[in-house]
C-alpha cells in the first residue's frame, strides 16, 4: 500500500447527490503524479464524452485500490453497498452497473474503478451497437502497430466504410466503425474474419488472426473474435493503469499515418484535446454494411 498521503475523506455535492471521497491525496498513477483527486477531477471533465459510450451498457471496471502497481481486480458485480441513485444492469445472473450518470462515475472513481470497459451491446438487446476490431501486438513494444492500424484502414476505405481509429490505452489500437442499428455480431464477425484473412495473405510478415499467442511469434494480431455478445472492451476516453496515465483515445487518420505514439494521449493532454477537436467518432455517420455482407454472402 502506498504510503506519504494523508488518510483523510470528505464529502461534495455532484448533481444533487452527497458523495463521500476517501484518501483524495493517494497516488494512484505515481510517475504520471496523478492522485485519487486529481482522477476525480479528469472523470468530471471526461464524463461527457465517457458516459456517452458506457451509458445503457453492461459494465466491468478494473480496480486498483492502493493504485497502478498494486492489486487490482475486475469488478462485474456492482459493489455494495450500492447507493439509490446508481442504476444496475442485471444480466445472466451478474447485477452489472448502469454507468448513465456523473454521481456513479464519481462513485466508482472513488472506489479506485481505473477503467472502464461496456459491453458492446445496449442493455436489454442482443445487437451490437457499434463495430470493432482490436488490433493487438504480440511484442510489448511494437513499432508496427500505427502501421498495421494504416493499412487496415485503407482495407476498410477500399469497402466504403468510414472508421475511426482509437488508441486502447494499452499498447494495442482499436478500429471504431459506427453502423445502422440492425446487424448481427455473426454478420460483423463474417467482416472481419474476412479482412483478418486478406491483410494476413497480403502482409504474412506483419498480421495473424492465430488465437494462440504463444503462436503468433512477433506478428500482430488481427482479433475479429473479441466483438460479441457478453464481451467487452476499453470504452473510448477511458483512463488506463499505465504508468503514463494514459487514455484510450480516437485518433485522426493523419495521425496514425504520422506514426503518433499512443503513450502522448495522458489524462493530463486529454481534456484539451477533445475540447480542440471533439469527438471524433460523433463526427463519423453509422456505416451501412449491406453490400459488403452481400458479396461474402
Amino acid at each position: 500500500m502506498p504510503t506519504g498521503y494523508k488518510k483523510t475523506q470528505g464529502t461534495i455535492m455532484v448533481e444533487g447527490q452527497e458523495l463521500t471521497i476517501t484518501n483524495p491525496g493517494k497516488p494512484l498513477w505515481p510517475e504520471a503524479g496523478i492522485t485519487k483527486l486529481d482522477f476525480l477531477q479528469k472523470l468530471i471533465e471526461l464524463s461527457p464524452y465517457l458516459l456517452r459510450y458506457c451509458r445503457d451498457r453492461h459494465l466491468t471496471t478494473i480496480r486498483f485500490p492502493h493504485g497502478i502497481h498494486d492489486k487490482s481486480f475486475y469488478q462485474k458485480n456492482t459493489p455494495e453497498p450500492v447507493p439509490d441513485f446508481v442504476n444496475l444492469a442485471p444480466l445472466d445472473g451478474i447485477r452489472y452497473v448502469n454507468l448513465d450518470s456523473l454521481p456513479t462515475l464519481i462513485w466508482l472513481g472513488n472506489l479506485a474503478c481505473l477503467e472502464f470497459h461496456p459491453s458492446f451491446h445496449r442493455i436489454g438487446e442482443t445487437l451490437p451497437a457499434e463495430w470493432l476490431i482490436d488490433i493487438d501486438p504480440s511484442l510489448e513494444v511494437e513499432p508496427r502497430i500505427m502501421e498495421a492500424a494504416h493499412l487496415i484502414g485503407e482495407v476498410l476505405d477500399s469497402l466504403r466504410i468510414q472508421s475511426v481509429p482509437k488508441t486502447s490505452g494499452a499498447t494495442g489500437i482499436q478500429i471504431y466503425v459506427p453502423i445502422q442499428h440492425g446487424y448481427t455480431f455473426e454478420q460483423l464477425r463474417k467482416i472481419g474474419y474476412f479482412i483478418g484473412s486478406f491483410v494476413v495473405k497480403k502482409y504474412p510478415k506483419l498480421f495473424t488472426i492465430e488465437r494462440l499467442k504463444k503462436n503468433r511469434g512477433d506478428l500482430i494480431y488481427f482479433d475479429y473474435l473479441q466483438h460479441w455478445y457478453g464481451k467487452t472492451l476499453s470504452a473510448p476516453y477511458t483512463p488506463r493503469a499505465k504508468i503514463h496515465g494514459t487514455v484510450s483515445t480516437p485518433l485522426l487518420w493523419e495521425e496514425v499515418e504520422r506514426r503518433c505514439d499512443p503513450r502522448d494521449f495522458t489524462l493530463h493532454v486529454i481534456v484539451e484535446r477533445i475540447k480542440k477537436m471533439g469527438d471524433l467518432i460523433e463526427k463519423v455517420p453509422p456505416q451501412n454494411l449491406d453490400a459488403v455482407l452481400s458479396h461474402l454472402e
